[in-house]
């Protein structure tokens, strides 16, 4: 099965290009931001990219599956309002105004797993209920894009459908044992936030936390990454990309219509091209769901990491958040890129963070931290090398 796509809120498109990797051709792409335009326009030029969603009165006949994410606080809204198609809604209920229009048997969304307990879960019940109300049976899971690549990244991805294929056989069939390494810092590189270090560390051995947004004025929060050397850097951008799956410089048409910095937000804000593309193949071939790892779903509160509904009544299911996992180099190995030296200011802001934190931190970690900040002084400063002498 090859389906037509409509990639709404499509971003630089990684969920798009994911699903077309397995066969399902964007018709369709909706983006109102300009940066993540120009780089749509100049990557996918053969397809129509409207502006704003709000502006779609129908989808093209062709179109089967619905693809795209939305800010989780517009589930929010909607539980605060008369439902999802309520008048503050947001995003979210344009989807289901084009579905109203025309029932499409496919949807997939993506969102952030803090959509699963937001306003303690009465967001993510409007959700599903405006899916049932329409007919849709769904299934939804937590995947981990450290699956494919060294980085961990949680994202919900959302699979419902009016057709006999059971959204379970989709989402809910793949699982595999993760090969996490432990923390080891003179083996192999080690991913955290450095803007953080009180309440949390992002602590990722030979991968990267998260890639965040950043800032839509240009403010970029790359990760450090602490490496065996006992150096501390942040990725070069290009290398970001590669750890979204896509191809170095994907972002880079961007900056015909915005500062460079951008990039940073548009490779945070993308779906993991893999991760899209894994879903993509079981969209074209589904598994097998196994009825044995269904469970008791909570009447109220956050909801679990992976449910289905199957037309007659909601499970938890029982597996992980991994569909797969794919060798990989060593994340050392992997970059390719020289990354920007973490400055002294940003060094000593973090260490600061983490000798006031409650946290417990690896062994020798935070004297690799004052040893690099002290060659950053030194660079930096050279009357600081000097007086150190």
């Amino acid at each position: 099965m090859e389906v037509k796509v409509a990639g709404l809120f499509a971003g630089v498109g990684g969920l798009e290009r994911g699903l077309a990797a397995a066969g399902h051709e964007p018709s369709l792409l909706c983006e109102i931001w300009e940066p993540a335009r120009a780089v749509l326009a100049a990557r996918m030029p053969d397809v129509p990219c409207k502006r704003d969603v709000r502006d779609l009165k129908t989808l093209p006949r062709e179109v089967d599956l619905i693809a795209g994410g939305f800010p989780c606080q517009d589930l929010s809204q909607a539980g605060q309002t008369l439902g999802i198609g309520g008048s503050r809604s947001g995003l979210v209920g344009e989807i289901f105004r084009l579905l109203d229009r025309r029932r499409v048997p496919w949807v997939v969304l993506e969102n952030v797993s803090f959509m699963l307990q937001l306003d303690k879960g009465s967001g993510m019940r409007t959700l599903v209920e405006a899916f049932e109300e329409r007919g849709y049976r769904w299934a939804y899971r937590v995947v981990n894009s450290l699956s494919f690549l060294p980085q961990r990244r949680e994202r919900v991805l959302f699979v419902a459908t009016t057709t006999d294929v059971d959204p379970a056989s989709v989402i809910l069939t793949d699982e595999a044992e993760p090969n996490v390494l432990p923390t080891n810092l003179d083996a192999y590189a080690h991913g955290f936030y450095w803007t953080e270090g009180i309440r949390g560390l992002g602590w990722a051995p030979d991968s990267i936390p998260t890639l965040k947004n950043g800032s839509t004025v240009g403010i970029a929060s790359p990760p450090a990454i602490l490496l065996p050397s006992g150096d501390v850097i942040t990725p070069d951008i290009r290398d970001a990309e590669r750890l979204q799956g896509f191809p170095e410089n994907w972002t880079r048409p961007a900056e015909q219509v915005s500062r460079a910095s951008l990039r940073w937000s548009l490779a945070g804000n993308a779906v993991t091209v893999p991760v899209a593309a894994w879903l993509g193949k079981r969209l074209a071939r589904p598994g097998k769901y196994d009825a044995d790892r269904d469970g008791a779903l909570p009447a109220s509160g956050r909801w679990p990491t992976a449910a289905r509904y199957d037309g007659n009544g909601r499970y938890a299911v029982r597996i992980n958040s991994y569909p797969k996992w794919e060798a990989r180099p060593a994340l050392t190995q992997f970059l390719r890129h020289d990354g920007k030296p973490l400055s002294a200011r940003a060094t000593r802001g973090f260490l600061s963070r983490t000798e006031r934190a409650k946290l417990r931190f690896a062994d020798g970690f935070q004297d690799r931290l004052r040893e690099h900040l002290f060659r950053m002084d030194a660079l930096e400063n050279p009357k600081f090398a000097v007086a150190a002498e």
